[in-house]
């Protein structure tokens, strides 16, 4: 499967997914339609679906206008999106199977973000919306903290190889927030240093990379507590707590 990175809006990212083999292609979050059309045309693919992460405008502000273009498209989302996502032609849920061509991914439920979030994933690869984040994850619009460690847990748990292709480009933000509640945590300051040199396309990560620097699959940590109590948590009795805090943090950083 080819994966091209579409830059839309101000710091969103959209998909185009290509089955190599079929010449069928998927988008994930459709922010806006023109350029990922112009990808579609310069690949010279067929558009069969649209995968929606979640109902959010910024994620499928181009389902209209692609739809449009592309009658025939299916417009995928969560069965509890139904009401939200108006167009969607066809409804998921957890573990449910996709196919694009002869590629074949697997729907993770991941409520938290949002009631009816959800990732899609085919082999290595996992287009996250925004449950997860390079360096961060989403807020808790919807959802609680406990939901979200869970949805995260999910995620935690798949090859430490695998890409992650996730919603926004907030990685420098991320990582700035990351070094101050773990400052001895090198591999953030690292990781830091190369998007300030580059100040490019952060994604795709790597879930090996995300544990290794994401405060929010290290609520285990043991600097990352002291830091906290440093700071007048001292009630901090199970890592869904300490998940919460740093949430909150990052919502005022």
């Amino acid at each position: 499967m080819k994966i091209v990175p579409v830059p839309c809006s101000f710091d969103n990212y959209s998909y185009l997914l290509i089955c190599r083999k079929s010449g069928k292609a998927a988008v994930v979050d459709p922010t806006e339609a023109y350029p990922l059309q112009q990808e579609i045309e310069r690949e010279k693919v067929q558009l069969s679906a649209i995968l929606c992460t979640h109902h959010h405008q910024d994620h499928i502000g181009g389902i209209m206008d692609l739809r449009q273009q592309y009658p025939d498209v299916e417009v995928i989302c969560h069965l509890s999106e139904k009401s939200r996502i108006r167009v969607a032609t066809f409804f998921v849920e957890d573990g449910d199977r996709i196919q694009i061509g002869e590629v074949e991914g697997k729907v993770i439920h991941t409520p938290g973000h949002t009631r009816g979030s959800v990732c899609y994933h085919f082999d290595d690869h996992l287009f996250v919306g925004d449950t997860l984040f390079g360096a961060g994850c989403g807020r808790l619009f919807e959802g609680d903290a406990r939901q979200m460690f869970n949805s995260l847990g999910k995620l935690a748990a798949l090859p430490d190889e695998t890409l992650i292709y996730f919603g926004h480009e907030y990685t420098r933000k991320n990582l700035e927030f990351a070094i101050r509640v773990e400052p001895q945590n090198r591999g953030v300051g690292r990781r830091l240093e190369g998007v300030n040199a580059t100040a490019g396309i952060t994604t795709p990560t790597t879930l090996a990379l995300e544990k290794k620097t994401n405060p929010f699959l290290r609520t285990d940590s043991d600097d990352i507590k002291t830091i906290l109590i440093q700071q007048g948590e001292a009630d901090l009795q199970s890592p869904v707590e300490v998940f919460a805090l740093l949430r909150r943090m990052r919502n005022d950083f």
